[in-house]
């Protein structure tokens, strides 16, 4: 299937094109298509942000779209008197009720991933390190062009290290998060003993068990039904 990546963000784009085009579709980004449209992302939660990326993007590109919302979810950042949110761009219930600090009150520059990585650092600097638990999540939303959507999501337990764990892969919150588990191969997985960041573990090792991937893994057992 053809599918319009709806992000202009070019690290999501790598995953969402590497991990749908080896479960057999086509990537094109919007940007691809000449696109240059950003939805106002209004929602509460991953999921409504999600489905307003990808119906803005579907109705203009008139391909099946996917999009995603996503953020780091930092436990010892709840409260301090600011608004519930996860370490994206806006504030955010997330489901189950699993809050962070808001990335307005952190990040200096929006896109900037030194200065934001520089920021979670400073808030984050007496922070002992049984108290520096966190998790990545994403709601990951396949839209048709008729309207109909299916979202899944996906979450990746961890925590914030003391300093950055740079890798040659890996964007965003990348060398500041080590996951609990890698991955082995593509599907399973094993516990992260090394305490490598996302961005020192190999594509296949993040996919397997990525905020990103756990989600698009469910769209692809999902989405054989969600089609008939």
């Amino acid at each position: 299937m053809k599918i319009c990546a709806a992000t202009g963000n070019a690290g999501k784009l790598r995953e969402l094109r590497r991990i749908l085009e080896a479960q057999g579709h086509e990537v094109v980004s919007q940007k691809e298509l000449g696109i240059t449209i950003e939805p106002e992302e209004t929602g509460t939660t991953f999921a409504e942000n999600a489905l307003i990326k990808a119906e803005t993007i579907c109705k203009v590109s008139g391909l099946p779209t996917i999009a995603d919302d996503s953020g780091l979810c930092v436990d010892a950042l709840v409260g301090a008197g600011q608004m519930g949110a996860h370490l994206g761009h806006q504030g955010k219930n997330i489901g189950f009720q699993l809050f962070a600090v808001q990335l307005g009150a952190l990040c200096a520059r929006h896109g900037d991933d030194e200065a934001n990585n520089d920021k979670l650092l400073e808030k984050m600097q007496d922070v002992p390190a049984e108290q520096r638990g966190a998790k990545f999540v994403a709601a990951v939303c396949f839209i048709l062009p008729t309207g109909r959507h299916l979202t899944c999501r996906g979450e990746c337990p961890g925590k914030v290290a003391f300093a950055r764990l740079a890798g040659d892969y890996g964007f965003g919150y990348d060398p500041l998060f080590i996951p609990d588990e890698c991955g082995v191969g593509k599907a399973e997985k094993r516990p992260n003993t090394e305490g490598r960041s996302y961005a020192q573990l190999t594509p296949d090792e993040k996919d397997a068990i990525s905020h990103r991937g756990v989600a698009l893994a469910k769209l692809e057992k999902e989405l054989p039904e969600f089609l008939k």
